[in-house]
């Protein structure tokens, strides 16, 4: 019985040196912001080549393919690096958390419906603002995306076609 109270003594010492003294498992606000773009499928339709089979080019920096919605037109996924002129690098911290939440661009405009700000809105604060931390912490690129198009134009490039059942 001694020897079992003695390895009890020792499993809870190795315990506590593990949890103290071994490396952190604990993630930054930009590895948690990374992982929450992979998973919430940001990526797919963010980065080049993704969604064309192409290998894929720099992480969220747009996509050369779209998305048609019926009767509104065709969208393709926008550049989020923080690229000046043709990514999101003149936004704050707040306006790309705004813009993923609800939907709301800086300058009062509305993101397509292909955009889920909807399923979006729900995120906690640590989760929305380390998705945001993320997003400036990658290198600017920049990449003027296609679009968007309105229902009576044709884009030049490729683009997923939503059919609406019912409708020809």
């Amino acid at each position: 019985m001694r020897q079992s109270k003695q390895s009890k003594v020792l499993f809870v010492a190795l315990a506590l040196l593990a949890a103290t003294a071994g490396p952190s498992f604990a993630e930054t606000p930009v590895e948690r912001g990374e992982y929450l773009t992979e998973v919430m499928v940001c990526v797919e339709c963010h980065t080049p080549g993704v969604l064309s089979g192409q290998p894929p080019g720099p992480k969220l920096a747009g996509s050369e393919v779209g998305y048609e919605i019926p009767f509104q037109g065709v969208y393709f996924g926008a550049n989020l690096t923080p690229d000046n002129e043709t990514g999101i690098g003149t936004w704050s911290e707040d306006d790309i958390v705004k813009a993923i939440r609800t939907g709301e661009r800086p300058d009062g405009r509305i993101l397509s419906a292909v955009m889920p700000s909807r399923s979006f809105a729900r995120l906690t604060d640590e989760d929305a603002y380390a998705i945001a931390a993320y997003l400036k912490s990658l290198p600017p690129t920049r990449n003027q995306t296609m679009g968007p198009y309105g229902p009576t134009e044709t884009p030049p490039g490729m683009y997923y076609k939503f059919i609406i059942p019912g409708q020809d």
